[in-house]
């Protein structure tokens, strides 16, 4: 069985209302229509009435004294019935007129009655809506709290009260699982590191292929590690509440980048460019993370770029300063390479997804680089754009919120490179 308007009626709402706009608008537009058919129902059936009286009025024999002859009598009774039809006629239609100019009125007031009460009506939907809204993933613990008297409004409130609840859980429950199955899987590792290193490090001769074959397990086993470390940053900005946010410059922060990778630049003969670096440009966030933003965009950079290739990177803050200037700062980080699908660009800030088998940097990448960015950027109430470059390679550009206020970072933090 199911519940809800009957057919009739939703074919009714579906033919007077508007086909675009909102809820309010279109029960304002039913409502209206229901008071304009009532309305000119009852007109209708004042007209009806106002005729059969006139009718009957004609049909009226005349009263009054007896006439003196046949034909006086006539005469006076004909005109008696003249006289009478012509004010019930005159009677019907100011009756009618009036009718229909209140009808007018009332429709009019009908148009801002119905307003108002559908208003009433759809606040507390309207409400709802907004609260939803403001609930993100970072802020699942919030409710809706809808009070009020155990009505179908209430329910749906309620409901999504619950929705929230379980989706809590359900996130809870994935980030803590990512956090300690990284944590408990260093531990294996960190042993079968240490003793492929005790097994190397034996009195007498490695073979060649041994030492090969211990070359290829350690790359495997730094590659995990990596992968590690990815979900352990994806699963603390997912998380939220960054305990080491403070004042940093993302110009400052570039330039520790490229400086503690310049044997990887030298290695793959690239050109650094270096933009408009604005190093008076502050946003406010987590050290560790945004160090890891820029860490990644530039090995992005290098990875996946061509030998002999270029990189360009600018750093420059447009707009006023604080949350009420509506600044930002924006980090340009721009290189050489193939050509890329401008369609399919996007997808590199999804988990493991890259747009071609050559994109992986001869195993060096874990395929979470650009997602670590994309969620370090969203927590920071930031925005990460994709451009595939018409000459080849790729743009990147983030985009944060200019913060002036706050302490400044130490001499010491922004130069020091974690990895």
């Amino acid at each position: 069985m199911t519940w809800g308007p009957s057919r009739r009626l939703r074919g009714l709402t579906a033919r007077l209302g508007p086909r675009g706009g909102t809820a309010r608008a279109r029960f304002t537009a039913l409502y209206v229509t229901l008071f304009l058919l009532s309305g000119a129902a009852a007109l209708a059936l004042a007209a009806v009435v106002a005729s059969a009286g006139s009718r009957e009025s004609e049909a009226a024999p005349g009263g009054g004294g007896r006439p003196a002859t046949a034909a006086q009598a006539q005469a006076r009774v004909g005109e008696l019935e003249r006289r009478l039809a012509e004010a019930h006629d005159t009677r019907s239609q100011q009756i009618l007129l009036g009718s229909a100019i209140a009808l007018g009125v009332m429709t009019v007031v009908s148009v801002g009655l119905g307003w108002f009460v559908a208003g009433r009506v759809l606040r507390p939907l309207r409400v709802m809506t907004e609260a939803t809204r403001r609930i993100t993933a970072d802020s699942l613990h919030e409710r809706l709290a809808v009070a009020g008297p155990g009505d179908e409004v209430k329910d749906l409130a309620d409901t999504i009260d619950d929705l929230l609840g379980r989706l809590e859980g359900s996130f809870d429950a994935q980030r803590l699982f990512v956090a300690n199955a990284s944590h408990e899987l260093r531990t294996p590792l960190t042993t079968m590191r240490a003793s492929l290193d005790v097994a190397l490090a034996k009195p007498g001769p490695v073979a060649e292929t041994t030492a090969t074959l211990a070359a290829r397990i350690r790359g495997g086993l730094d590659q995990v590690d990596r992968l590690l470390e990815g979900f352990l940053v994806l699963a603390r900005t997912q998380h939220g509440g960054f305990a080491d946010s403070e004042r940093l410059a993302p110009g400052r922060l570039a330039r520790t980048a490229l400086a503690g990778r310049a044997g990887d630049v030298d290695a793959k003969g690239l050109t650094v460019r270096e933009g408009t670096i604005d190093d008076a440009a502050w946003v406010w966030g987590s050290r560790t993370l945004l160090r890891r933003v820029v860490d990644n965009v530039i090995d992005n950079a290098i990875t996946h770029n061509e030998p002999g290739g270029w990189i360009t990177v600018a750093v420059r803050a447009e707009g006023g300063e604080g949350d009420e200037g509506g600044g930002s700062v924006s980090l340009v980080v721009e290189s050489g390479g193939p050509l890329l699908d401008p369609a399919r660009v996007a997808e590199l800030a999804r988990p493991f997804r890259r747009l071609a088998a050559d994109r992986t940097g001869g195993g060096r990448g874990s395929g979470l680089g650009l997602s670590i960015v994309a969620a370090v950027t969203e927590a920071h109430h930031g925005t990460l754009d994709l451009r595939a470059r018409r000459d080849g390679g790729l743009r990147v550009t983030i985009t944060l919120p200019r913060r002036a206020d706050g302490p400044a970072a130490g001499p010491g933090t922004e130069t020091d490179v974690t990895r």
